[in-house]
C-alpha cells in the first residue's frame, strides 16, 4: 500500500479539520500546543496515521485499524524525531497510555515512569539516571549525608519574586539544606535559562540553598499533555498523579528529601488543586508537605502575574517592592536590550 506524506508547521483549514476528524475516531484530542504534525494519507486522501510534536515531546500518534501491520507509526516516529533533530532537540519524550508500552519501547523509547493511567517515556536508555546523577553532582557531600533534613522547592519563577526567597528562607529555617528545583518549560514568558540564572542570583547570599535546572522531568501543568484522556479534570489529575510520583519515587530517594515547602496559592486553581495532590501524594513516600502563607506586599499576595504586568508596561519603580535588587537589575538590562546574563 502506497502513502503520501503531508506535514506542517502545523496544519491549517481542511487539513487541520482532517487531522482533528482522525483523531476523534481514534479517541484522542488535537492538542493545542502542536506546533509541526505529519500525516499518511491513502489514495483517496484519507489520513491513515498520523504524530505531532511540541517543542521536544511527541503526541497525538495514531494509525488507523485497517491500517495497522504497514510500519506506519515507525514512519511517523522517524519524521518527527529527524524534525526535533532539526530544531536541535535531542532528547525526545513521549506521554501516553500504559497499553502502549511495547509499542513505543520497539520504537526506541525507554520508560521513565508508569502510573495507572499515564506511560512517561524518553528515547535516552539512561536519561533519567544521568539527571539524577546531575542533581547529585551539583549537591555538597554533606547535603547527601541521611542524618541532614532536606527541604525541596519546585517552582516556575517567572521572574523570581520576593514571594520565592521568602519560601526559600523559611523552607531553610527548617532544614540543614534546599534544594530549589526550577521548572524547564519554555512556554513562560521568561527562558529556562532566564528563569535559573534569576533564581541563582536572588539565593546567592543563602549558602544551604542549592538551585538545579529541573529539566524534562518535572513535570508542570502546562507542558503535560491531556490529549488521550478523555475529562479534562481527570487529565489534570494524572499530570500531577505522574509528576508527583515520579519526584517522590526517585527524586527526593537520591537527594535526601523528606519535606517539600510550598507556598498558599489564593488565585490560581490549578496550582492549588496541584498543591491538594501533593499533600495526599508525596506522604505516602514518606515527604511531609509544607504549606508556608505567601509574603505580602501592600496588603496583597506578591505574584509574578503582577510583575509581568509592570515589566510589559516598562514600570520597574511599580515592581520595586516585589522582586530582589538581582531581578530588578536583570528585568532593567532585559528591556532595554542589553543582553543580560541568563
Amino acid at each position: 500500500m502506497e502513502f503520501v506524506k503531508l506535514e506542517g508547521r502545523p496544519l491549517k483549514g481542511k487539513e487541520l479539520e482532517l487531522l482533528k476528524d482522525f483523531l476523534k475516531r481514534n479517541d484522542l484530542d488535537y492538542d493545542q500546543g502542536i506546533e509541526y504534525s505529519v500525516c499518511l494519507l491513502d489514495e483517496n486522501y484519507r489520513i491513515q496515521a498520523t504524530g505531532s510534536a511540541e517543542q521536544n515531546v511527541l503526541k497525538c500518534i495514531a494509525v488507523d485499524k485497517s491500517a495497522r501491520g504497514f510500519g506506519l507509526s515507525g514512519t511517523i516516529i522517524s519524521s518527527l524525531t529527524q524534525y526535533e533533530f532539526e530544531n536541535g532537540r535531542s532528547h525526545i519524550l513521549i506521554y501516553t497510555k500504559p497499553e502502549n508500552r511495547e509499542m513505543f519501547g520497539d520504537l526506541g523509547f525507554y520508560p521513565v515512569l508508569m502510573t495507572d493511567e499515564v506511560l512517561f517515556l524518553e528515547n535516552r536508555k539512561n536519561g533519567f539516571e544521568e539527571f539524577v546523577n546531575r542533581l547529585i553532582s551539583e549537591s555538597p557531600k554533606e547535603a547527601l549525608n541521611p542524618d541532614m533534613v532536606i527541604g525541596s522547592i519546585v517552582a516556575n519563577c517567572n521572574p523570581f519574586t520576593y514571594g520565592h526567597r521568602y519560601l526559600a528562607e523559611q523552607a531553610l529555617a527548617c532544614c540543614d539544606y534546599v534544594h530549589v528545583m526550577v521548572l524547564a518549560d519554555n512556554r513562560s514568558s521568561f527562558g529556562a535559562d532566564e528563569r535559573f540564572f534569576m533564581v541563582q542570583e536572588g539565593l546567592r547570599d543563602l549558602p544551604r540553598v542549592i538551585v538545579h535546572q529541573a529539566a524534562d522531568y518535572v513535570i508542570s501543568a502546562a507542558t503535560f499533555p491531556t490529549y488521550f484522556i478523555k475529562e479534562k479534570v481527570r487529565g489534570e489529575k494524572a499530570g500531577c498523579q505522574l509528576d508527583l510520583e515520579l519526584f517522590g519515587k526517585r527524586i527526593a530517594p537520591a537527594l535526601k528529601i523528606t519535606t517539600r515547602f510550598v507556598g498558599t496559592e489564593p488565585v490560581c486553581a490549578v496550582t492549588g488543586h496541584y498543591n491538594e495532590e501533593m499533600k495526599k501524594i508525596l506522604p505516602g513516600h514518606g515527604i511531609s508537605v509544607m504549606e508556608i502563607e505567601r509574603k505580602r506586599s501592600g496588603g496583597e499576595a506578591i505574584s509574578a502575574t503582577e510583575v509581568r504586568k509592570w515589566y510589559e508596561k516598562g514600570d520597574f519603580e511599580g515592581m520595586r517592592n516585589l522582586v530582589p535588587e538581582t531581578t530588578l537589575e536583570y528585568l532593567e538590562k532585559k528591556k532595554k536590550g542589553q543582553r543580560p546574563k541568563g
